[in-house]
C-alpha cells in the first residue's frame, strides 16, 4: 500500500502563488510517475502535470508556462509550483502515483483564486 498525503493549497489572489506538497509513505516500488491532477465543481477531473522517477515532465496546455511539477531527490516527495494563478485554478488539487498496475491518490487540497 501506498499513502499520499498533500498539503499547500488556500486562498490567494488572481496572480498569486501557491506552491503545493505531496508526501508519499508505503511500498513505493522503484519505477513510478507521480501526477497531479485537479477538480473544478461541475467538471471532470483533469490532469495538470506529471513527471517519472527520470525527472521527465508533461504538463496540460492550460497550465504550461505557469506550473512546475518537481520531486525531491529521495523521489518521495512532489511539489507542484504554481504562478499566476487565475481564477479558473480553482479546483480541489490531488496528487496520484502510478506503479506496476496500481494507482494511488491523495485526499486532496483546496486551492482557490479570487479575482
Amino acid at each position: 500500500q501506498v499513502q499520499l498525503v498533500e498539503s499547500g493549497g488556500g486562498l490567494v489572489q488572481a496572480g498569486g502563488s501557491l506552491r503545493l506538497s505531496c508526501a508519499a509513505s508505503g511500498n513505493i516500488f522503484s519505477i513510478n510517475t507521480m501526477n497531479w491532477y485537479r477538480q473544478a465543481p461541475g467538471k471532470q477531473r483533469e490532469l495538470v502535470a506529471d513527471i517519472t522517477m527520470g525527472g521527465y515532465t508533461n504538463y496540460a496546455d492550460s497550465v504550461k508556462g505557469r506550473f512546475t511539477i518537481s520531486r525531491d531527490s529521495a523521489k518521495t516527495t512532489v511539489y507542484l509550483q504554481m504562478n499566476s494563478l487565475k481564477p479558473e485554478d480553482t479546483a480541489v488539487y490531488y496528487c496520484n502515483l502510478a506503479q506496476g498496475r496500481s494507482v494511488y491518490w491523495g485526499q486532496g487540497t483546496q486551492v482557490t483564486v479570487s479575482s
